[in-house]
């Protein structure tokens, strides 16, 4: 019998073999978007401009939008130090023109468009469901998932154009599991969670997939008044069993994977990333 050798690699080789022992940047940078033109909405910060830094990471060519021209300067210059090739746009969702501005810069930039982030939302409001002013509802329904559809419908000729695509909803964990007091803006979530189901069904016949990301409490500045609170954070840790909030980053390597060809074989889901937390409608 022969005896066994057991050859340990050098640090260098292992690195080879495992990319978990490269640094996060290094190892995700291996081009699997490369080529690909993705819109993200309401990505000059937190979650969305994470999910624009990973994109670009992996060879996507990205627009990039916010409200305000400021955070849109910002965010391109920083994205561009990083040696991203990225455009910036003013963009409101509720804004029809501005809406039509951001595909026009993907395809005139760019010629065209592979991948659509849908990221948008706001909460206007803190309040019981049934003592929400109408008005607080309306927004919230019009931007969270109106603007929403609206933004799918007008990418959709490009993608057909292009042979294909991919869209990703980001929706929430409070999607699944409605969180006090925001009632209207979970029940806006698990709306989203049907919109990417209905469109997935009616698309996948123009090789176009459509997906979701339902991200728990992330530490951003749209999830502050949890965040910083340590009453408010107590409460809301102690039913996510990792115990912590999660990172921009951990949304953004979710979302990379539903847009690349990792994830061929899936449409019509949402993925939770959420610690652990429970979900299920």
């Amino acid at each position: 019998m022969f005896n066994a050798i057991r050859v340990i690699p050098k640090v260098s080789t292992m690195a080879a073999i495992n990319p978990h022992h490269l640094g996060a940047r290094a190892a995700h940078i291996d081009g699997r978007l490369k080529g690909k033109v993705a819109v993200i909405t309401a990505s000059t910060d937190g979650i969305g401009y994470a999910i624009a830094q990973r994109l670009g990471k992996e060879g996507a060519s990205v627009v990039v939008s916010s409200r305000k021209e400021k955070n849109v300067q910002k965010a391109v210059e920083s994205l561009r130090n990083d040696g991203i090739t990225v455009e910036g746009v003013i963009c409101h969702v509720c804004n029809a023109e501005q809406r039509k501005k951001l595909f026009e810069v993907a395809y005139n930039k760019f010629g065209g468009l592979d991948i659509l982030v849908s990221n948008a939302a706001v909460n206007p409001g803190v309040s019981p469901v049934l003592e929400t002013e109408e008005s607080v509802w309306d927004k919230i329904f019009e931007v969270n998932l109106k603007c929403s559809w609206l933004i799918a419908k007008e990418a959709y000729p490009l993608f057909i154009k292009r042979g294909g695509g991919n869209i990703v909803f980001v929706s929430s964990i409070a999607g699944y599991q409605p969180m006090e007091p925001l009632g209207p803006y979970s029940v806006s979530k698990t709306a989203l969670l049907g919109l990417t189901k209905a469109i997935a069904n009616e698309v996948i016949h123009n090789n176009i997939r459509v997906n979701g990301v339902a991200p728990g409490i992330v530490a951003t500045k749209f999830a502050s008044a949890i965040t910083t609170s340590e009453v408010i954070k107590e409460k809301t840790l102690s039913i996510v069993p990792m115990k912590r909030f999660g990172k921009p980053s951990e949304i953004a390597s979710t979302v990379a994977f539903l847009v690349s060809d990792d994830a061929s074989y899936i449409t019509g889901e949402t993925i939770v990333a959420a610690g652990g937390t429970y979900a299920h409608l």
